[in-house]
């Protein structure tokens, strides 16, 4: 029987991955560098599904003093004295909810647990006293300060981020519980707080002006992730696998491992990083796929997506100043910063004329998912859009590209009028949408400008460019493509090239015609 490594997909416990024998790519050099030289209170923005939570418990174990958890890795080379200290882990990463009373609830509930856990018998009605007489509790009981881990800060407000009034109650509930924190400091060897949404964004610790906030640092850049080195020494195995199974080379499977899932960075010399989770479920499945969407879209960005009318061939690239990034959440005008906090945008560079970074969107798993979440903005029936689309690009497969594009045409003619469809505007943003879901497929870059809508499209052995002209001619967009040079982009290919020039009406919402030129 083939001999398979475990890889812990939606296990986010340190202990039970070492001890259990999963693959555990080693964080604990910069834990440790974070842990000593990063500050007493120290904050930590990261996208979901980024590996947070599997810190905030590598972090427990190591305050806890568990050294046989950390043999083999390299922090047991650099911690000496291995002092225990008690650890409060508060976790929101389980709350769904969109009611304070039952956010109340939770932390009532999570208050008693963490009671029950060190032995503690007092209660109070207020969450903050509660937490204050738990810590106090801990250090004279064990005479040793005490380490509070917060895991998913901000879960709670940013279910409801789309609501002025109940994200504000939210937030009421939140900053009662941790408000007692900066009292309690003589009490406290290390505290550490996750989220999505960056700290000064949700002013719930208002009271802690002390917090050192690593989310943008080059030191910490590559605590949470997967960078390329790593992969290809400490994952080499499941690479191999993945490549025998696939019927690619190593090389090959490492370019294709890096178009879906790698790109991230999130500092202006951070490495590229991979999505953990997304890179670790591929080994474990042994097949590519989009696995971070499969896990969820978060209802917060969809609504905030809406909320601000976001035109998708404008969200990248783009621009972002640091000031952006901390403006509190209420007063945004743009939502810039919570696509990049949340994973949708990335660093890809940084202009020190004009101080500011470099936004992109940092693979295909992220622009697929990203197009299938704006697609119901432009099409009902997404279902009959995605089955579209598969059998257009079989028919390409199959070299017969007029057919693939009578499909489209089909397509385009079935979708049904609406009020907010009558613009050329939008006509041009669903073609945006459309054209870049092919990349399910094919490897696709789409590109959009005033009045047309562009890709470049590898599949079957050709490189496809092709031009859409709104109201225009097919030889408008033929002639494009030959004045903007766009096959010189693609000259590393070495493939044959097939130009495409397509003529969209926007009066009567379908493609007229189309002209092949190979």
């Amino acid at each position: 029987m083939e001999s398979r490594l475990r890889y812990p997909v939606g296990i986010q416990t340190f202990a039970e991955i070492r001890e259990e024998g999963y693959v555990y790519v080693d964080k604990t050099e910069i834990m440790y560098d974070m842990v000593k030289y990063g500050g007493k209170y120290v904050f930590l923005s990261r996208p979901r599904r980024f590996g947070k939570s599997l810190l905030v418990s590598t972090l427990k174990s190591y305050f806890e003093g568990r050294k046989d958890l950390f043999q083999g890795l390299a922090i047991e080379n650099l911690e000496k004295d291995w002092t225990q200290s008690p650890v409060i882990l508060i976790s929101l990463a389980g709350f769904k909810s969109e009611d304070e009373e039952r956010l109340r609830g939770y932390l009532n509930d999570l208050l008693n647990c963490l009671n029950e856990e060190f032995g503690y018998q007092g209660n109070s009605d207020s969450l903050g006293v509660r937490l204050k007489n738990l810590i106090r509790y801990c250090y004279n009981y064990t005479g040793k300060k005490v380490v509070v881990l917060i895991d998913e800060y901000d879960k709670p407000i940013l279910n409801v981020v789309h609501d002025d009034d109940l994200r504000d109650r939210m937030r009421s509930v939140m900053s009662e519980l941790y408000a007692p924190l900066k009292d309690c400091d003589p009490m406290l060897r290390w505290v550490f707080i996750t989220g999505i949404t960056k700290f000064s964004q949700m002013s719930i610790f208002s009271e802690l002006n002390n917090v050192s906030n690593l989310s943008m640092s080059d030191d910490y850049a590559a605590i949470c992730g997967i960078t390329l080195s790593e992969t290809e020494s400490q994952l080499r195995q499941g690479i191999l696998t993945l490549a025998d199974k696939q019927g690619l080379t190593v090389e090959d499977t490492i370019t294709r491992l890096r178009q879906h899932y790698d790109g991230y960075a999130f500092a202006e010399h951070s490495p590229e990083l991979f999505n953990p989770y997304s890179l670790i479920s591929c080994l474990k499945e042994r097949k590519f796929d989009s696995y971070w969407f499969a896990s969820g879209t978060p209802r917060y960005l969809i609504n905030m997506l809406r909320r601000f009318k976001v035109v998708p061939s404008n969200i990248a690239p783009c621009y972002a100043s640091a000031e952006e990034f901390d403006t509190p959440t209420e007063s945004i005008t743009n939502i810039v910063p919570l696509l990049y906090q949340s994973g949708y945008l990335t660093i890809k560079g940084y202009d020190p004329l004009m101080k500011q970074y470099i936004l992109d969107i940092p693979n295909q798993e992220v622009r697929l998912g990203l197009m299938k979440a704006l697609l119901p903005n432009y099409v009902q029936d997404t279902l009959m859009a995605s089955n579209t689309l598969a059998d257009f690009v079989r028919s390409v497969y199959a070299g017969d590209l007029n057919k693939g594009l009578t499909i489209l045409k089909e397509f385009f003619a079935e979708i049904p009028y609406c009020n907010n469809a009558s613009s050329e505007g939008h006509w041009q943003q669903m073609l945006f949408v459309v054209f870049s879901l092919l990349g399910a497929w094919a490897d696709v870059e789409a590109h959009t400008a005033t009045g047309r809508v562009d890709m470049a499209m590898v599949l079957a052995g050709k490189l496809y460019l092709f031009e859409v002209k709104l109201n225009g001619t097919v030889e408008e967009a033929l002639s494009q493509i030959d004045i903007k040079k766009y096959s010189r982009r693609f000259t590393r290919l070495k493939l044959p090239i097939v130009k495409v020039g397509i003529n969209f009406r926007t009066s009567d919402h379908e493609i007229v015609n189309w002209k092949i030129v190979e």
